[in-house]
């Protein structure tokens, strides 16, 4: 078993490093990129869950609360701190699944350690050393995505703080590397290195294609190279994969350009379970 599913004592589930190196599948992070509504989240979760069960893929449901780093004043951030993180929280009990948000600060961290199971720094925070520590500290697995301007190998001392922090329950994900003022490339051979660490190494399929700070000040995206990007990981090696996904992308309140759709996910996954299984067997 990739996690544990005693939701009797509403722990956090635990995230087993040798169990994810032996599991025939890849681990999925998916969800919305932010909590619009009760009803869309439970939409969301309820189709993934079941795609995700019927290919055997361990499943973490995705939902930011707060969008802090939006472009315009005016952008759409959240519908509410306390009343996303409730959602979220529902979805954990109601549906048995374990459950990530992003935070901002040491203060969030706190916050949202008694909604989530697992606490996601923000690639643009993953040096600040007061967010990691006290992410460390809620005893929460930690997921670090790597920030756009650093090397995989200089992941390494985020990931220490929070092991030096008594938490050694962290992951990291790549989310691309900035390329020029408006565009991201992915350097896959920062995957393997930065599984040097010891921890799982995730790659987000979507935010990796982001075309930030365009003049429109609405960020931008490719996300009919979800699928490439998502198949070069697994071949890799990736222990996982982060794919933020919606009914209609071209609707969603943040971040719809480079969503995936959510009726393509299951065509998309049946390819990739076939890439693991034959990395697997080499």
């Amino acid at each position: 078993m990739l996690f544990s599913t005693t939701f009797e004592e509403k722990s956090s589930m635990f995230i087993d490093i040798e169990n994810l190196k032996k599991n025939h599948n890849f681990l999925l992070i998916a969800g919305p990129c932010v909590i619009e509504s009760e009803k869309m989240v439970f939409n969301i979760a309820n189709k993934i869950k079941a795609i995700a069960k019927h290919h055997h893929i361990p499943f973490i449901f995705k939902g930011s609360y707060r969008k802090a780093n939006r472009s315009k004043i005016d952008s759409f951030t959240g519908i509410g701190d306390e009343k996303a993180l409730e959602i979220l929280q529902k979805i954990r009990n109601d549906l048995a699944l374990p459950v990530l948000t992003d935070v901002h600060s040491a203060e969030e961290a706190r916050i949202a350690a008694r909604y989530v199971d697992i606490i996601q720094i923000p690639a643009f925070l993953c040096r600040q050393t007061d967010l990691l520590v006290a992410a460390a500290k809620t005893g929460k697995y930690i997921n670090i995505k790597k920030g756009q301007f650093l090397s995989p190998e200089a992941m390494k001392y985020a990931v220490e703080k929070v092991r030096e922090s008594g938490n050694p329950n962290v992951m990291v994900t790549e989310r691309g590397t900035m390329f020029g003022y408006g565009d991201l490339i992915v350097d896959y051979r920062g995957i393997p290195q930065m599984k040097e660490f010891g921890c799982p190494v995730i790659l987000d399929c979507t935010h990796s294609l982001q075309q930030p700070n365009q003049t429109s000040g609405v960020t931008g995206g490719k996300p009919e190279m979800i699928e490439t990007i998502a198949k070069a990981g697994i071949a890799v090696g990736a222990d996982g994969l982060f794919i933020e996904t919606h009914p209609n992308p071209a609707e969603a309140k943040s971040d719809g350009a480079n969503m995936l759709r959510l009726d393509l996910l299951n065509d998309l996954l049946i390819k990739l379970v076939e890439i693991r299984k034959a990395i697997i067997r080499f």
